[in-house]
């Protein structure tokens, strides 16, 4: 059996892994979209580096468009097997794919009015939204801890891994002549103690185990101070500066902790009068896709449900669907809090809000989640002075503030804890994917320390034998 790895690989985005059986078959794990690569994303997106009408089978891990986004292209490219993932990843899976599509074929049109006028070849998107309604009837869900026989060589059990709703470990136990070898693929990992969801839980002892590493060198603030720094950020730009508080936040996740934190600050009355504005159909359907799965929610969240039939609802939330809705906001001169997708600034609604604030002293726009450093968001993140949108440079006036605390992604402490129920000694090889490589190099270290012994960081479609 042997591993290749065409994404996520000393990058943290376009996890797609393939196992090679010997018997033939191949077996996908996630099929991730690049996203803020800089001027390789499209050519990242549009090289496979396998073929894939020769995959047997594919396994989906979460709905993260950097986990799931090229499953469109995959089946309008040749696949016809079977995609497996948990039940909520499949209703999240839906609606982001349609999202995505719809954004390209925008991002086109767009981009085609233009080459059309300088009489350039027009260009086509990854795919669209008649490609996405291919791949739902080709998704097939199994429940967390429950083994499933795929076939005679391959066994799959998912394990929560508490990143996002529905989020999983992947756990594969595959049968080669007559000898069995466990194969672990973390998906991403969350954090312990997270505001809604359960904690990531332990997972059968595994012979090769893939684990993420975005946080691979680095420690979080504690999640409880997750709500006051929120509440500080509206007290000093809303209520001190009178301006507008700007958050770039993931559809899936992000959105529903932010709303949730908010929920619980107007359960203890001090949450600030002002308006609270989501401004992201997708968030929307995420947020109601989220109410739909609280088998997934912690304890905590079960025992408040019992209290407060809505916990991601509260006094002064609106929600705004069209476009409409969204350019009024811009018109806005009273102090609000604005949330929109995309988390990295990259894509969507969040771009406009950002170009009309960003030039005021008043106002903050607030990073809550990771940023790949090329994209709008990352460079905000690393103090710019000055960014480019839409084709027109910024000055930045607006203060950028940054909450580390409220990412979904584990730190080094949460991913060794994630690895604590592992023998190293009996871990044949373990693979760092989904992490820049100065950050795998530092997370190596500090295994080798734990006691594994063959750690692999393996490079963009690298091939490497598993077995003896």
């Amino acid at each position: 059996m042997k591993i290749s790895f065409h994404g996520a690989a000393r990058t943290v985005t376009g996890s797609k892994h393939l196992l090679h059986l010997r018997s033939g078959k191949q077996v996908l794990l996630d099929c991730g979209m690049f996203q803020g690569m800089g001027r390789d994303t499209i050519r990242l997106n549009q090289e496979w580096g396998f073929e894939p009408s020769e995959l047997t089978y594919v396994i989906i891990s979460h709905a993260h468009i950097d986990h799931i986004g090229l499953l469109p292209k995959l089946v309008k490219d040749g696949y016809n097997g079977t995609i497996y993932c948990t039940p909520a990843t499949a209703d999240l899976m839906r609606i982001l794919l349609l999202d995505s599509a719809r954004i390209q074929e925008g991002d086109v049109q767009h981009i085609n009015k233009i080459r059309e006028r300088e009489n350039r070849e027009l260009v086509e998107p990854l795919y669209t939204e008649e490609d996405v309604q291919k791949v739902s009837p080709m998704i097939f869900t199994i429940d967390y801890n429950t083994p499933y026989r795929i076939d005679e060589e391959v066994e799959l059990m998912y394990t929560d891994c508490g990143h996002i709703l529905g989020s999983a470990a992947v756990n594969l136990t595959i049968t080669e002549d007559g000898k069995t070898s466990r194969i672990t693929f973390s998906g991403d990992v969350g954090r312990y103690g997270d505001e809604i969801l359960r904690s990531p839980a332990t997972f059968p002892q595994a012979d090769y185990i893939l684990i993420e590493s975005t946080y691979g060198n680095r420690l979080h603030d504690r999640i409880s101070s997750s709500t006051e720094k929120l509440l500080n950020s509206i007290v000093h730009t809303c209520l001190e500066k009178r301006g507008k508080l700007i958050i770039p936040a993931f559809s899936v996740g992000r959105t529903q902790e932010l709303l949730y934190l908010l929920n619980r600050l107007d359960l203890e009355r001090r949450l600030p009068p002002v308006n609270y504005y989501v401004d992201s159909p997708l968030s929307i359907e995420a947020t109601q896709v989220t109410k739909h799965h609280p088998e997934c929610f912690n304890d905590r969240v079960q025992a408040l449900l019992k209290k407060d039939e809505d916990v991601f609802d509260f006094k002064g939330l609106f929600y705004t669907k069209d476009v409409e809705g969204s350019k009024a906001l811009n018109e806005i001169k009273e102090p609000c809090v604005i949330i929109s997708a995309s988390g990295m600034a990259e894509a969507g609604r969040i771009k406009h809000h950002i170009a009309h604030n960003i030039e005021d002293s008043r106002n903050t726009i607030l990073i809550v989640g990771y940023c790949e450093p090329q994209s709008l968001g990352g460079r905000l993140r690393a103090g710019a002075k000055e960014v480019g949108i839409f084709g027109t440079r910024y000055t930045v006036n607006a203060e950028v503030a940054i909450i580390e605390s409220l990412s979904a992604h584990g730190d080094y402490n949460d991913l060794s804890q994630w690895l604590a129920c592992q023998d190293p000694q009996a871990v044949k090889k373990l693979f760092l994917v989904h992490g820049e490589y100065d950050v795998q190099i530092e997370f190596k270290d500090r295994l080798l320390k734990k006691g594994f012994t063959d750690i692999e960081i393996p490079d963009m479609h690298q091939t490497i034998g598993l077995g003896d």
